[in-house]
């Protein structure tokens, strides 16, 4: 069960840390990709009494950018994303880890 969770919060962070990239021209339709692959997670392995909108919530106001933009590596590598989003968010990744 706990495994589950993990999962649903990697996914919604990866999510969030995809919409965090405003310069790829077209993150709209990955969005979309993305959150298919969510509605298809929780059809497939439905957790008994979580409220995934109120974690979903949680995850966007509390989980830090840099933790987003790792979960968003996570989630492009499952769904197959574009490369070139890979490598920006690699690079936008190079900066925290500068500070």
């Amino acid at each position: 069960m706990e495994e589950l969770i993990n999962q649903y919060r990697y996914l919604v962070g990866g999510y969030y840390g995809v919409s965090l990239i405003d310069e790829y021209p077209v993150k709209e339709y990955i969005l979309k990709d993305i959150e298919e692959y969510i509605k298809d997670f929780i059809e497939v392995n439905p957790i008994d009494n979580f409220n995934y909108k109120e974690e979903a919530e949680s995850i966007k106001d509390n989980l830090s950018d840099k933790v987003k933009l790792q979960d968003a590596l996570l989630v492009l590598y499952k769904i197959n994303g574009p490369m070139d989003l890979v490598f920006i968010i690699k690079k936008r990744l190079k900066k925290y880890s500068k500070k």
